[in-house]
């Protein structure tokens, strides 16, 4: 299938990528793209440099992370096609048309899986079950499959775009994306992507700091995608608190020793732990219902005859 590449903005956050990013854009120019829009941090190499003499656009953004390098940019670009991936050379340009067609087949989203191609070295043993986790949570927390949550690559309309509000500052976009591309019901494919190790440039990533980050993200937004997940994980918890102290107090009580504080205390926390529970299933059923009369309306919408 064939498609007007001029139709494409090729997108690039970057900093300090002077290793990687000439060969990036000169690899995208060279297969026919030619508007690409490099967003930069404030790279202190000559990143920016290169990756004029190669014939990117480049703007600087004005706040700091990825996440707010990627909001910036999305706002500035007008194609009605967008490709995005990260500066570093991890990913191949090769992979821009398999990533690109499907958005010309009617889908909203595509995601590169990087995990499936994963060249040697690309990912450590630790990386590689942090991700796999990652995607085991999300997956639960929001009831969607998409393989690779935290891909770099990939490929969206500009109603797509659009449609996402994204807040996310840091590396924690990608997984906002995946939430809102979720809970719009966007049509979303995942597409294996070829995945190569960093070539001479430190990750900016921190597995342990920004994986609880990422995680955090996970939890916090299916409160409005999946508040039974929300809220039901927090009032198991609470519930299970309870049920500790009480095992405490009751052990304690066999001993001849009272504890009335703490007894109340188990008691409050069994009984809101479970209200919690209540709450989240309530606000599952509203969602179901809203999402219900959503789709009636724009069912309702597609069939109006045009005037």
């Amino acid at each position: 299938m064939s498609f007007n590449k001029d139709d494409v903005c090729i997108l690039i956050p970057t900093l300090n990528e002077e290793l990687t990013i000439g060969k990036i854009i000169s690899e995208f120019r060279d297969l026919g793209y030619n508007h690409i829009l490099v967003i930069d941090g404030k790279s202190t190499d000559n990143t920016v440099k290169f990756s004029r003499e190669n014939g990117a656009t480049v703007r600087t953004q004005s706040g700091k992370g990825k996440g707010n390098a990627i909001i910036e940019a999305f706002e500035i670009i007008e194609h009605p096609y967008i490709l995005m991936l990260d500066g570093d050379g991890t990913y191949n340009p090769k992979d821009a048309e398999k990533m690109l067609i499907p958005l010309f087949s009617g889908y909203d989203q595509v995601i590169g899986d990087r995990l499936v191609n994963a060249g040697k070295g690309a990912f450590s043993y630790l990386n590689l079950f942090g991700n796999h986790m990652v995607n085991l949570l999300f997956k639960v927390a929001h009831s969607r499959d998409l393989h690779d949550i935290l891909s770099g690559y990939r490929a969206f309309t500009r109603p797509a775009v659009q449609q996402m509000n994204l807040k996310e500052k840091g590396f924690e976009i990608e997984t906002e994306m995946s939430v809102e591309a979720v809970r719009n019901g966007q049509r979303i494919m995942v597409v294996p992507v070829n995945y190569s190790r960093r070539p001479g440039t430190d990750t900016k990533l921190s597995p342990f700091h920004d994986g609880i980050k990422i995680v955090s993200t996970i939890y916090r937004l299916a409160r409005m995608n999946n508040p039974m997940f929300y809220f039901g994980m927090m009032g198991i918890f609470t519930s299970i608190l309870g049920i500790i102290t009480g095992i405490y107090v009751l052990l304690e009580w066999l001993r001849g020793i009272d504890h009335i504080p703490l007894t109340i205390l188990t008691v409050l926390l069994i009984v809101v732990g479970i209200e919690i529970f209540m709450f989240g299933m309530i606000s599952d059923m509203l969602l179901v219902f809203h999402r219900e009369i959503i789709r009636e309306i724009q069912l309702l919408q597609s069939q109006k005859p045009p005037k």
